[in-house]
């Protein structure tokens, strides 16, 4: 599994928090940094992209080493970056690429430049075998404000329209934890009573990843959609508190 994003020191999300996940599933991940932060529990201080040239040369030498089975899409940082990334899956053409449009952090911090979402919007979601936006990212994507659950639906059919094979529209603001998955076989929801936790840092990158392994281990996309919702719970019920902000979960709680 080929993770594609930014490096969180805290280990929450990002790169290393892919490679904890990739191993609770029995896969392997390799990985380009696409962006250093300065981030604690507490939030993101500073955004430093990696040159653009230097993700390129480690997309493809990684390519041309590895057998990738699915690829995990998480910060791009910049137009630049994205591009060379939206270049990288049109000459490779690897299988079960998930889509995690991260665009602002949630202390606030912004996460993709204006010329980064054009791509996201224009090359990369019809790229991606599963596009997983939570309802702020589906609102910056679509413009759809996902407030219930009929705007939920709406705003993944729309991620359709702009050519994702699947869309999850997570709903973790809702007051059940309600996720929705659209493809071309209909919409499913996936329900279940939030967890109140404050051990809740990079779920989104958890539930992609999750996600993208199982894709690479033969699920379908809902059986896929299904045990990542089941194992980012398991996750955040298993986390001791970490910080003093908003602690990573535990990854590896399926093998302790």
């Amino acid at each position: 599994m080929l993770s594609i994003a930014g490096y969180d020191p805290s280990s929450g999300a990002g790169v290393t928090a892919d490679v904890k996940t990739a191993a609770a599933h029995g896969c392997f991940a390799a990985t380009c940094i696409t962006a250093l932060t300065v981030q604690s529990t507490r939030g993101v201080l500073r955004v430093e992209p990696v040159n653009a040239e230097t993700v390129r040369q480690t997309l493809d030498e990684l390519a041309k080493d590895f057998s990738i089975a699915a690829v995990r899409i998480g910060m791009l940082a910049t137009g630049a970056i994205a591009g060379v990334v939206a270049d990288f899956l049109s000459r490779t053409h690897l299988p079960n690429v998930v889509l995690d449009p991260i665009i602002v952090s949630s202390s606030g911090a912004a996460l993709v430049d204006d010329a980064g979402l054009r791509v996201i919007r224009e090359r990369l979601i019809p790229a991606s075998a599963v596009v997983t936006p939570n309802a702020a990212e589906a609102a910056a994507l679509t413009g759809i404000d996902v407030l219930d659950r009929e705007s939920q639906v709406r705003a993944a059919r729309a991620l359709l329209r702009m050519g994702a094979r699947a869309a999850v529209v997570t709903g973790g603001h809702f007051e059940e934890a309600a996720d929705l998955l659209a493809w071309s076989d209909g919409e499913r929801a996936f329900v279940a009573p939030k967890i109140q936790s404050k051990s809740t840092h990079g779920t989104g990158c958890a539930f992609a990843t999750s996600i993208a392994c199982s894709l690479a281990l033969g699920s379908d996309t809902a059986e896929a959609v299904e045990f990542a919702k089941s194992y980012v719970r398991g996750a955040i019920a298993a986390a001791q508190p970490m910080g003093h902000g908003t602690g990573p979960m535990e990854h590896l709680w399926n093998l302790r």
